[in-house]
């Protein structure tokens, strides 16, 4: 097992022991986190355009949430919530890669190849390589920003106190949540993001770095507008195509794009299971170590 370089020395035992310090931490982590987002995209809007600036400001937001509460509660540095760079870390960044390019590859190919959907040239699309490498930046300042956010020091601490099956599912839900507002938003929508949400933190817990789940995050998110497809209510033109459904919304996601489609829920399962099995390295997290015995 390989360890970060960054991180110090904590274990649980150096949690807290009563839930007072453990609302404490959590709060200020809350409380920095949605300053930041108010803050942050007040301040890029009038530099931006509105997808860089959803994307940047929450990046901002959540690193500098993550930052000064690792700092006050742990006298540690960012890179030790599971950003520190090992080999390790570039193997389980590339199986979440895999993970997620893969899971939105069957469900947009397998469609095409089953005569329900097809690939047509749109004319309106700003196609090459600039776009390209735009939105691939956008898109991944976007990834990395929500798993800090989400799967950062807030997570870390209530996952190293509550264990992970009591921490996964309500902060999948909150992530859910966080898309509620979206464009074209839909019940399903939402379900499949619950689902993804309980991906990703499986991902943390496993791996015991952000890595992972960031890769699979990206993964999927740089994925779709290849296929010209929307990414949760987003319209993202890169390649010069546009995918055109013959089958229903239930199908397609609709307006959405295909995370509110019945057929992302059944690659969720497929991605859960493939994340179980993959060699994944695995980390130790400073606020997960165990207990040294005595």
């Amino acid at each position: 097992m390989e360890q970060n370089a960054e991180t110090t020395s904590a274990s649980p035992a150096a949690l807290p022991k009563d839930w007072l310090a453990v609302v404490l931490k959590v709060g200020v982590f809350i409380l920095l986190a949605v300053l930041g987002l108010v803050v942050f995209p007040l301040v890029l809007n009038p530099l931006a355009g509105t997808l860089v600036t959803a994307a940047v400001g929450v990046f901002a937001a959540a690193a500098a949430a993550n930052a000064i509460t690792l700092r006050i509660f742990e006298r540690a540095r960012l890179p030790a919530i599971g950003l520190g760079w090992t080999s390790g870390s570039s193997r389980n960044l590339a199986l979440g890669l895999l993970g997620g390019i893969g899971a939105a590859a069957v469900v947009l190919l397998g469609p095409i190849a089953a005569g329900m959907a097809e690939l047509r040239p749109d004319p309106q699309q700003q196609a090459g390589i600039g776009p390209l490498i735009f939105v691939s930046v956008v898109l991944l300042f976007g990834a990395i920003g929500e798993e800090m956010l989400f799967r950062g020091y807030g997570f870390q601490c209530l996952m190293g106190r509550l264990g992970r099956f009591a921490t996964i599912l309500p902060v999948a839900v909150l992530f859910a949540a966080m898309h509620a507002e979206n464009q074209n938003v839909t019940t399903l929508a939402l379900v499949n993001t619950v689902g993804f949400g309980i991906v990703l933190g499986y991902a943390v817990a496993r791996s015991g770095d952000l890595w992972l789940a960031i890769g699979v995050h990206f993964g999927w998110n740089w994925t779709l507008p290849l296929f010209g497809a929307n990414i949760s209510g987003f319209t993202m033109g890169v390649s010069g195509f546009t995918m055109r459904w013959k089958a229903g919304a239930i199908w397609s996601g609709g307006n959405y794009g295909p995370e509110g489609s019945v057929l992302t829920c059944g690659v969720i399962v497929a991605l859960m299971i493939y994340l179980v099995k993959a060699p994944v390295v695995e980390h130790d997290l400073l606020l997960l170590r165990p207990q040294p015995e005595v």
